[in-house]
């Protein structure tokens, strides 16, 4: 570990925070509907998209119906990917000549973006044309983040909003988010990535003569568009198969702590907003205050690690930290730290192989994906989770201060824990039982190209990463077969509606609550109590559960690593 190394994670975490308050201020601006200053340039775009659909955008929802409409535009959207990877060989914007992508690769492919998880089985400058790229993930990337603020926003309404039966409407609240938050933020961060020597162009390929003479084909396409709205909706999906680790998608150290600031900025400016919305911004800094608690944690164990090396090769010799999987242009510390923010989010874009981390250093993305990815969060995804967590913990409090729990003025009743402890149950039931399937059967086995500890954990990653919409992986696993493409997309899709089915439950129910104000026997939300019981109360539902698939895992991975042998 170095100086400069913890200076990188200090300075990363005050500028996340300072971060909060402006990206928070923009988004309650388009959470209550106001103009923001896109919206003289943009506003007839809007009123031009809700003339063309039909659709009244004052006209509010119930969240059943809010549910309905968002349930039916996502399948929408992953049957227009589909049909367009299936029909990629027959379609324009194809430089490269690819055919048509297999019926379950396509379908893990439509699946993996439509729920934010952008996973990816396939090296996507050997499979997929511009125009595949374009018009099937980079609009599913821009429309997938869009969903999940979309439901934070309803979850919002329904602790602000008081005896109402409505949480909002769902088609003017992705219409402004997409249109008046991701689209200008991106267009200036994908100018700056072109400045930075990010490709940009619709050739698909360049060739080159390298210093020895030999003639080189080199792979490029409209990369900075797709860069910019991967990290900032953190979506994850590279152009390139080595990802954010490419000098096409990640050139320089700015480009990287601007690509790692992107995936956190929006979440942290919806913890924030969340606390401007129930009228105390006290409340957002709690949250905050709790997420970045964990974070902290996870990081430094990672770096720890990374930079501890491995014992074995200190055995034979070989001093120094890590670096196996990691880019010499970044090093141990910005590479650790990228892993822990893109697991803390549901992001997945990496820029080293989280494969080559060190046994422990490499449970911390896991377990950050395992906790649920409440540790800032996925867009949206991230602080809708994390509120399911303080339902449970702010009944555990009323458990012990002897009263109905109460949260931001509303009561927590017997409904809202029973939804709240069936999304966070499924993240569970759907990790363990299908990594025991896939551990047992031949086609699941077929799959770790390692053995033991570390194959298993390859594994259990994998549908981590696909239940937690995360989408990285531990590489080792080949997942590119009908058996996994099925079984990872199942995960994919359960982890995401399954979840956002009943947040929006919980939103409609809450909303029609009376407001409850706040007496001396109440349970403070704001201090330091609150925050420590909020961390461990995630930790023990979020981590305990996986206690004995963690330990046949990456534990094992570590004890066999420090003692030399092999299980």
């Amino acid at each position: 570990m170095t100086l400069s190394g913890w200076a990188l994670i200090l300075l990363f975490i005050a500028l996340t925070a300072a971060l909060a308050k402006p990206m928070g201020l923009w988004l309650f601006a388009l959470y209550e509907g106001r103009a923001t200053p896109f919206h003289r340039l943009l506003g007839p775009v809007e009123r031009g998209f809700y003339r063309l659909a039909g659709i009244d955008p004052t006209e509010e929802q119930g969240w059943r119906r809010y549910a309905l409409h968002l349930l039916l535009f996502n399948l929408a959207l992953l049957l227009f990917t589909y049909a367009i990877l299936r029909l990629q060989g027959v379609m324009p914007g194809n430089p490269q000549g690819f055919g048509a992508v297999g019926a379950d690769g396509a379908f893990n492919t439509a699946v993996s973006f439509t729920t934010n998880t952008n996973w990816q089985w396939y090296g996507g400058e050997a499979t997929l044309s511009n125009l595949s790229q374009m018009l099937g993930l980079t609009i599913q990337n821009f429309l997938s983040a869009a969903t999940g603020i979309a439901v934070a926003f309803a979850l919002f309404r329904g602790f602000a909003r008081r005896e109402a039966k409505t949480i909002g409407n769902f088609w003017a609240d992705i219409t402004r988010i997409t249109l008046y938050l991701l689209l200008p933020i991106c267009v200036v961060f994908a100018i700056f990535l072109i400045a930075s020597g990010v490709p940009q162009t619709f050739a698909g390929s360049v060739d080159a003569t390298t210093l020895e003479g030999a003639r080189q084909t080199i792979a490029l396409g409209p990369v900075a568009s797709q860069e910019a709205i991967k990290m900032l909706g953190t979506n994850g999906g590279g152009f390139f198969n080595a990802n954010s680790a490419h000098p096409f998608e990640n050139p320089t150290a700015l480009t990287n702590l601007v690509q790692m600031l992107s995936i956190f900025s929006i979440g942290v400016g919806l913890s924030w907003c969340f606390g401007k919305a129930v009228g105390d911004t006290r409340q957002g800094w709690a949250i905050l205050a709790a997420m970045g608690v964990l974070f902290a944690a996870g990081v430094s164990i990672a770096y720890w690690q990374e930079a501890a090396g491995n014992p074995v090769l200190h055995q034979l010799g070989v001093a120094g930290g890590n670096m196996e999987g990691k880019e010499v242009r970044f090093g141990i510390a910005a590479s650790a730290l990228f892993a822990a923010i893109t697991t803390a989010a549901s992001c997945g874009a990496v820029n080293a192989m989280h494969d080559s981390f060190t046994a422990l250093g490499g449970l911390v993305p896991l377990f950050n994906i395992q906790l649920g990815e409440v540790v800032v969060g996925g867009v949206g995804a991230g602080i809708y989770g994390f509120l399911l967590f303080a339902i449970l913990a702010v009944f555990v409090a009323g458990l012990m201060v002897g009263r109905t729990p109460e949260y931001v003025g509303k009561k927590i009743e017997a409904r809202e824990v029973k939804l709240a402890v069936l999304a966070i149950a499924v993240l569970p039931l759907v990790i363990l039982g299908f990594t025991a399937l896939a551990s047992v059967l031949p086609q699941g086995l077929a799959g770790p190209l390692n053995k033991g500890p570390h194959g298993f954990a390859e594994i259990l990653y994998g549908f981590s990463s696909a239940a937690g919409n995360n989408g990285s992986a531990f590489a080792g696993l080949s997942a590119g077969t009908p058996f996994y493409n099925g079984l990872l997309g199942a995960a994919m899709w359960l982890g995401r509606y399954f979840v956002i089915v009943p947040a929006l439950a919980i939103a409609g129910s809450l909303a029609a609550k009376r407001h409850v104000p706040a007496s001396s026997g109440s349970f403070p939300t704001t201090g330091g109590l609150w925050i420590g019981l909020l961390v461990g109360i995630i930790l023990i539902l979020g981590g305990l559960t996986f206690l004995p698939s963690l330990a046949l895992g990456p534990i094992a991975d570590h004890l066999a690593m420090v003692s030399g042998q092999r299980f």
